[in-house]
């Protein structure tokens, strides 16, 4: 019996990206995570618990792209994760994770945009941040409008920048750097490792994920990409090892050079960091804030890419109303439903008056709930991957998992792990996100005329000649 190929989708998106491309695209989306974000887990961790949170998060997100790459290469479609689940669990499974994936990427943004405002403010200190993050939106949604070519060569050169930046940082202040500095209190607070230690590692589990939450991005560009079962494969495993050796030098190289509990609550620890070492007239740290930005924005830009590919996908198959599934007839990009997420961003960014709960900061709180939505589309598409290949062994693989089934098997117990620190530590945002989920499934319910009206997608849909005779 023939191996069943996965057609190329015809919706108009172009293919136009390299495996250099979507290796900027790859890092690109996470890499903001290496300039803020995580410092919140020393919060809660110390230097030393958070180190051990960040090598079980390192282990599961390793794991997870060796298997999910697989997956991206097996059914190159727009959707990602939900096209992953649709095929393997049918309309519900896709619900779940087009929702979840909706939740990590339109959460996501916000965050960072007002990052980008606190680092403009270090510059700019009498201008509201809030006003940087808008503006932030108006130029990115601008530029994902007018082409994903012209949008992947900047993502590609602010990523460039980004890890530079990021070398030159640990560089400069390794002088400054001790190991007594590090860890000093290491332990959630204490200098012994005890039972406040180990919950405090577990409630800094969602601050270590944002060392490398949206990677798998890059599989919503799988349908702009040329010979994506060659260049994704390449693009996610150079991908997964440059952020690996990122997070841990930047992390370590910050948590020493001073007193690491003053940069533990801020959006900007890098630059704080630096000040320590150089001064705050220093030209190094003013353009560690600068060049820091293209961090932020690499990210920022990546992101606001991947949420309009998801809901232009959810809405090409029904998930959504159709309207987000239109394409800009000049630029056949998916313009509308880059309004979309930035609508929702904005209403996050202009609310943190009113939402500020959990004794968390509003940063802090749209983090988690990007995690959340993070950990439930990982541990559906792990899922997909066991099922898919018992559903469909002749499906055509041109990559397989390494050392299945233990590589994906690994990264759904840590992500369990990981879900359970989250629900324990954060019970507010746990009940937000199940009413988001709850309000969002009623739409599901009620709209299965929108699902069937829908136009055929064969990647979404095993076909007859993908399972195996009796």
């Amino acid at each position: 019996m023939a191996p069943t190929q996965v057609p190329s989708h015809s919706a108009g998106l172009q293919k136009v990206l390299g495996p250099f491309q979507l290796w900027g695209i790859a890092v690109g989306l996470v890499i903001s995570g290496e300039y803020f974000g995580w410092s919140y887990g020393w919060n809660t961790a110390g230097t030393l618990g958070f180190l051990v949170a960040t090598v079980l998060v390192a282990t599961m997100y390793t794991t997870f792209i060796f298997s999910f790459t697989e997956l991206s290469t097996a059914i190159p479609h727009a959707g990602g994760p939900f096209a992953y689940a649709r095929r393997a669990f049918g309309p519900t499974g896709g619900f779940i994770a087009g929702f979840a994936t909706l939740v990590e990427f339109v959460f996501a943004p916000p965050a960072i945009s007002l990052a980008i405002g606190a680092y403009l403010n270090v510059q700019f200190p009498g201008i509201n941040p809030k006003w940087f993050a808008l503006s932030a939106y108006v130029i990115f949604i601008a530029l994902n409008w007018i082409g994903v070519g012209i949008a992947a060569a900047f993502e590609l050169f602010v990523t460039v920048l980004a890890i530079a930046e990021l070398l030159v940082f640990m560089g400069v202040v390794a002088p400054g750097w001790s190991m007594a500095n590090f860890v000093a209190n290491g332990w959630a607070g204490g200098n012994t490792f005890n039972g406040a230690a180990i919950s405090g590692i577990f409630a800094s589990i969602p601050f270590a994920i944002w060392f490398f939450l949206a990677i798998e991005g890059a599989a919503m560009a799988a349908e702009e990409a040329k010979e994506p079962q060659k260049t994704i494969p390449i693009a996610y495993v150079a991908g997964i090892l440059t952020l690996v050796l990122l997070a841990f030098g930047v992390m370590i190289f910050a948590g020493g050079v001073g007193d690491w509990s003053k940069l533990a609550n801020i959006n900007d620890p890098l630059p704080q960091a630096m000040k320590v070492v150089v001064g705050e007239n220093s030209g190094w740290l003013h353009m560690l804030v600068w060049i820091g930005l293209f961090g932020l924005i690499a990210s920022f830009h990546g992101i606001i890419m991947g949420y309009s590919r998801q809901i232009f996908a959810l809405a090409r198959a029904g998930y959504l109303p159709k309207t987000f599934a239109a394409l800009s007839p000049r630029f056949n990009t998916p313009h509308r439903a880059l309004l979309a997420g930035g609508a929702v961003g904005l209403i996050a960014i202009f609310s943190d008056e009113w939402v500020q709960f959990g004794g968390q900061t509003l940063t802090a709180n749209i983090v988690t709930m990007s995690v959340f939505g993070a950990i439930i589309m990982y541990l559906i598409s792990m899922a997909a991957l066991f099922k898919l290949r018992q559903s469909e062994p002749n499906l055509v693989r041109t990559y397989r998992a390494p050392f299945y089934p233990a590589f994906p098997a690994i990264a759904f117990g840590l992500g369990l792990v990981c879900l359970f620190a989250m629900v324990w530590f954060n019970a507010m945002l746990t009940l937000l996100f199940l009413v988001l989920m709850g309000l969002a499934y009623a739409y599901f319910r009620l709209t299965a005329g929108q699902r069937d009206s829908a136009a055929p997608d064969e990647m979404l849909s095993v076909t007859a000649n993908s399972v195996p005779a009796e």
